[in-house]
């Protein structure tokens, strides 16, 4: 036990902040907690705090933040319409299992329930959307409960913890005793028995599969998942959260699966006959219809959270613990092998995939990909919005690493991409490109935010695809709805390079692809933001498609 001290509620909050490890948070100030940000001012030298133009946009950038670092992402803010704003950051990453915990400041203890100025039950609010909330009701409590936040948020599968603090408990007093930072203790160790039928499973495979999700990424399993493909030579698919665990030209990485997949990755699960699900939740977006996904396979699925078990899909086999834990004790029981058939057989498969025609006509957003991921070279970053540019990105980006695809996959919440952009860029400190992929309809959504890079000066290249419709939706209304286009062309006169020059940022705009080359190679030697218009068609489609419930059977090539 520490030195005890007599400090504020205000002055523990940035204590433990401190003591936790706390490097940067994000927020906005507001009446309930003033106390806090006074506290703040008097630990500048050791706390940044980063103040973004809303609080939505400061829940994404804390988001965005935790999964480039694997960190814990703090945001904080007032008390009523700041608390509510958070909603949508807190659901986005408890939808992708994102360690955060979201600080709000409330009315004092005397006026919760009678309707004061600014008050709110976020506690209530934002109850089905983390991993556990508090509301602080002494300032005796403030410090055991921060660093409960801080433990549930990185304990088991991760995600957002709330915490509520009145503005009368930041201005009380106690004794705090300072404690060493929380560690998370080493994962315990899978039953044996567990181990062994994955194992046999697997070692009896003829023609097996693996396909893997964000916990792989969570648990920075990326290289026991690669010694168990090339060890068994089994090829793996992953779905949009686990992009960049396996390498993009790795021989056994046959890409996304799901709705927006390659046909290859669809047909092997639906093939083959051991499925390996490791840290993944069998998503209606993967398995679009649940009664004949892997429906010749014994599935082993593979978690650390055992109410995933059979929740969706039922399976074979399952192993509960953390994903790197349980990898590495699976690897000596599963034996070396060779599937030369069913290779052979994916690789004939490969050849029917879809793949894009070039068209020296119109700029296509598979080749502005191609060029932004030639030119940024394997360190970049790429954080998207939600929609086809999304789609576009997880299928023709060359993802070389883990935590380099931010993207909001659970919650599809357009308008995460510039604050998660923001947290990426600061977490980590402008040492690698950061590239915002976004659409017109996302970027609309939160580009206010555009002056919170330009005051930190931070280099974020941000590619607009302006189709000048809500291109997802009027996909499927292409599609579905016999061309029925109802409110999906907004008719909107958005000029943005001028916008970016209002901002204090610079852009430019492109209509072909010589254009969008220059224009790229002029972004990356920028100290700035840049913003760069892509002017594409808006019949422009995401293919492949399979419709929702449906299978193989049912997708659509062009």
């Amino acid at each position: 036990m520490g030195e005890k001290m007599k400090l504020t509620g205000a002055e523990i909050f940035t204590q433990v902040l401190i003591e936790q490890g706390v490097e940067v948070l994000f927020g906005y100030p507001g009446g309930s907690v003033l106390n806090i940000y006074d506290a703040l001012y008097q630990c500048q030298d050791k706390l940044t705090h980063i103040m973004t133009a809303h609080e939505q946009g400061a829940a994404h950038a804390a988001d965005g933040y935790a999964r480039a670092t694997g960190k814990t992402g703090v945001v904080l803010a007032t008390s009523g319409p700041g608390a509510t704003n958070l909603v949508t950051g807190i659901a986005t990453a408890y939808m992708d299992s994102v360690p955060m915990v979201a600080f709000t400041g409330n009315v004092g203890t005397n006026l919760i329930g009678k309707d004061s100025f600014q008050e709110v039950y976020i506690a209530g609010i934002t109850m089905p959307i983390t991993k556990h909330n508090y509301v602080v009701r002494k300032v005796e409590e403030l410090a055991d409960i921060m660093r409960s936040a801080f433990r549930i948020a990185q304990t088991g599968r991760k995600g957002p913890v709330l915490v509520d603090i009145p503005k009368d408990v930041t201005s009380a007093e106690c004794e705090y005793y300072p404690r060493p930072k929380w560690t998370p203790p080493s994962a315990a160790l899978p039953q044996a028995t567990a181990l062994a039928k994955a194992a046999q499973l697997i070692n009896q495979a003829k023609q097996p599969v693996i396909y893997f999700g964000g916990g792989v990424a969570s648990a920075e399993a990326g290289p026991e998942l690669r010694q168990l493909c090339e060890k068994a030579q089994i090829p793996a698919t992953y779905t949009l959260m686990a992009a960049g665990v396996l390498g993009y030209e790795e021989p056994l990485n046959l890409g996304l699966v799901g709705m927006h997949g390659c046909r290859t990755s669809n047909k092997a699960i639906d093939e083959a006959d051991v499925v390996i699900a490791i840290g993944t939740r069998f998503s209606d977006r993967v398995a679009l219809n649940t009664s004949r996904f892997a429906k010749k396979a014994a599935i082993v699925q593979i978690d650390i959270d055992p109410s995933e078990v059979n929740k969706n899909v039922q399976v074979e086999h399952w192993v509960i613990g953390d994903v790197k834990a349980v990898l590495r004790a699976l690897l000596p029981l599963v034996e070396a092998a060779n599937h030369g058939p069913w290779l052979e057989q994916i690789a004939q498969w490969k050849e029917q995939d879809y793949h894009p025609i070039d068209d020296n006509s119109r700029l296509q957003p598979h080749r502005i990909l191609g060029t932004v991921c030639e030119l940024t070279g394997p360190q970049g970053v790429y954080v998207t919005d939600v929609g086809q540019h999304q789609m576009w990105a997880a299928q023709y980006i060359r993802h070389l690493q883990p935590r380099s695809f931010l993207t909001s996959g659970g919650l599809g919440t357009m308008g995460f991409g510039y604050g998660a952009a923001i947290g990426a860029c600061i977490a980590l400190n402008k040492s690698r490109p950061v590239i915002m992929l976004t659409g017109d309809g996302s970027f609309h959504m939160n580009l206010n935010e555009a002056c919170t890079a330009v005051s930190y000066e931070l280099p974020i290249i941000t590619i607009i695809f302006n189709n000048q419709v809500l291109g997802m939706v009027r996909q499927w209304q292409t599609t579905f709805y016999g061309k029925r286009y109802s409110s999906t062309d907004p008719q909107r006169k958005t000029d943005f390079p001028k916008l970016a020059e209002a901002f204090g940022a610079q852009g430019c705009r492109c209509q072909t692809q010589e254009e969008f080359e220059k224009a790229f190679r002029w972004a990356l030697e920028q100290k700035g933001p840049v913003w760069i218009e892509c002017l594409i068609d808006k019949d422009e489609k995401v293919l492949p498609m399979i419709p929702a419930g449906g299978t193989l059977d049912d997708i659509m090539m062009s």
